[in-house]
This record gives C-alpha cells, structure tokens and sequence, in this order.
C-alpha cells in the first residue's frame, strides 16, 4: 500500500434496513415482521425500504408495491416518514461528530468518516467505530454495519461484508489477503455484464484480476480498466469531504434492481428534486447548474448538465430541467442508478431579472409556504401526488 494509504484511518457506517428499522423500532409490534415502507401497496408507487423480514421475500427498494404484495401478501405495509428518519440520521450525525468534523453523509443511512486526527485523543480507529457502532445501539436502537480501512473503497467494502450489525476492520498491512479471495463482483463498477467478460477471461476472484496487467485491462474496458486495476490493489485516494465546504448539493440513488420504466424514473428525479430543493434551502443557497448522472445495468456512467439563465432553489425549476436531460440520455438499457446534483452554488439572490422571474416568484412564495407546513405539521403533512404515484404515461 501507498504511505498515504496508511496513514489515514477511515470509516464507513451503514446503517442496516433504515427505513423499515426506524419503523420497526418505533412500533415493537413490528419487530421480527416483514415491514416494506413505501406506501399504498395497491398504488403505483414503489418500495423506498424493506425490512430484513421482507427481503426474504426477493423485496427491495424501486420494486413496484403490487410486486411486493404479491411476493408477500402479509406484509405490513407502511407509508414513508422522511421528516422522521432525517431527524434519526441528525442523530446519528451528532454521534458522528462526536469524534471529528471531517464526516461526509451519503445519504441519510450512511457515510464516510475521518478519524486519522482523532486516535491521539479517543484511541485507535476500530476503538473509535466499535464505540460508534455501540452508542447507535445504545442510544437509538437501531443497528450499523461498519467498515474500518485506510480508504474509502476499503472501508465501504468492509462494511457490506457482514450485514446486517457486521463490523469489518482491514489493516493496512493485510489489504491484499482481505481482497484476494473476493469475487470480482465486489468491486466498484463490476455489474453483470462485466462479470460476464471477466468469467469468460476464468477471472472470477480479485486475486485473479490482479494477475491481469494494466494495458490489457484499459484495452478491454478502456479508462474503467484503470480503475479495475487500482482497486484490484485497494487503492482509492480519495479524501472524506466534509460538509462545511458546499461546492455542490446533490443527491442519487442506487435501485436494487434495474429499471428502464420513464415514470419510476421521473418520480425518483422529483424526489430527488425535492430533496436537493429543500437542502439549498435550508443553506441559504441556490444553484445555476443542474446535472443529471445516470449509471446502466452495465455500469457505464452517463452525465447531462444544463446551466440555467438564473441560479434557483425551486423544486419544480430542478425537476423541470431534470426531466428535460432525462430525455437526452438513452433508455434502451436500464439504468441501475440515478442522480441529481446542484453546482455553481451561491448564497446571493441574483438581481438580473428575467421574462421567468414572476412565475418564479409566485414559485418561491408557494415553497416556501410548503416548507413551512412540512416543519410545523411534519413531512406527510402535505406532499405531492407524483412523489406517491407515478404520473400516467403521455
């Protein structure tokens, strides 16, 4: 491993079934039950969470609720709570923060954190995420799955060896015997498609893949073979961002399994939008270019990016443009992640008006009006039909 690489002490925490776990806490009936959090089962709208119960089932998230129900019919179905599991993932942060500010979210139920200027303080690395794993337990009742690795890679990968309530330490000094055995599929960006190129090669494990040299990976996968070949070693370095520097707001999510369907993907783009929306809103902040990031079946990454007359903080303004970059991106392969992202960012209303600066101040007022009932009544207080059903096709 690098000297760098060695240096710094990295961990990832995840929490395990979030969604569906907060609920299962909150109501003890719940518990050891099949718990699918989404929604009306007999709606249009898909799975956000299962629990481990459901899983058994072959449920995920992104499945359509009808397919859920069928698969398990005494499944107890359950609406989503984002107010409430954002307020949870507070306090997870604050258990975070407890040890460093050097945290970067993910999402609500997971993220990197930075330890390698802590150890001198609250002792080493693992001491640090077993003591952060416990208090999550203790304090919330609700269980993480931990990595702890000299890099991000490393750490993610640990964490989702063992779920659920695992915990994973790789020393520097072994890296290559804890990835060797591993089948190549745990590795970023290897899909099925992939997989199946690498199988052909009888390259099945990372040990394997290591035998491969770099001009030969880059001549069958082009730049990803690169990216294969430094992780075929652990090597990944990028640092932990923490949060306080904001350059971007953006959020995306992984589907358990692929989806090709425009309207699952539109609702996902609007819940995306509103989230984005209401985190630049809460910063003070707003954003000139919209960027839509889409990853196939295959794990091919495509990205759009719009740059807008003037810089906003409108939900229907970020999935307007959303939707539009949707359409300059092929559908004939399904996609397995989709993603959202504010950048150009700042915290000044600009003063250049435009033909759209009524509407939008209409738009501005409206939102925030929204903004107000979901702080005081709760975030199910009011919402929007698209964020439940998907629209009818055009």
């Amino acid at each position: 491993m690098n000297d760098w690489a060695s240096m710094r002490k990295i961990i990832h925490v995840d929490m395990d079934a979030f969604y569906a776990s907060v609920e299962q806490r909150d109501d003890p009936t719940l518990m050891a039950k099949p718990v699918v959090v989404g929604g009306n089962p007999n709606s249009r709208s898909v799975v956000c969470a299962a629990s481990y119960e459901a899983r058994k089932f072959g449920i995920h998230s992104a499945m359509p609720m009808a397919e859920a129900l069928r698969r398990c019919p005494q499944a107890i179905f359950l609406p989503v709570n984002p107010r409430k599991y954002q307020e949870v993932s507070l306090q997870i942060r604050k258990i975070f923060l407890t040890y460093t500010p050097i945290v970067e979210p993910l999402s609500l139920d997971e993220a990197f954190i930075d330890v390698t200027g802590s150890t001198n303080l609250f002792g080493p690395a693992e001491t640090i995420a077993l003591t952060i794993k416990q208090r999550i337990q203790q304090e919330l009742n609700l269980t993480a799955s931990v990595g702890v690795a000299c890099n991000k890679f490393l750490a993610k990968l640990a964490s989702d060896l063992r779920k659920p309530d695992g915990f994973v330490v790789v020393p520097h000094d072994r890296v290559q015997e804890f990835l060797d055995p591993l089948l190549v599929e745990r590795l970023w960006g290897v899909g099925k498609k992939t997989a199946e190129q690498l199988h052909k090669l009888n390259i099945k494990t990372v040990r394997d893949l290591r035998s491969l040299q770099l001009g030969y990976l880059t001549q069958l996968f082009g730049v990803f073979g690169n990216q294969l070949y430094q992780l075929a070693q652990g090597i990944d370095d990028r640092p932990v961002e923490s949060e306080k520097i904001v350059k971007s707001i953006g959020r995306e999510t992984t589907f358990d399994s692929d989806i090709a369907d425009c309207d699952i993907l539109e609702t996902a783009l609007l819940n995306l939008s509103i989230d984005v929306g209401r985190r630049l809103r809460k910063g003070a902040l707003r954003g000139k270019t919209v960027t839509l990031k889409v990853r196939y079946d295959d794990f091919r990454t495509v990205s759009r990016s719009h740059t807008l007359l003037q810089a906003t903080d409108l939900d229907d303004v970020i999935y307007q443009e959303a939707c539009n970059l949707l359409k300059e991106v092929s559908l004939k392969q399904p996609l397995r992640l989709i993603g959202l992202t504010l950048h150009n960012l700042t915290d000044t209303a600009e003063c250049q008006l435009s033909l759209f600066a009524e509407p939008q101040k209409d738009n501005k007022a409206l939102t925030k009006v929204i903004d107000s009932l979901k702080e005081k009544y709760g975030e199910n207080s009011i919402t929007r039909a698209k964020t439940l059903l998907s629209h009818k096709s055009k």
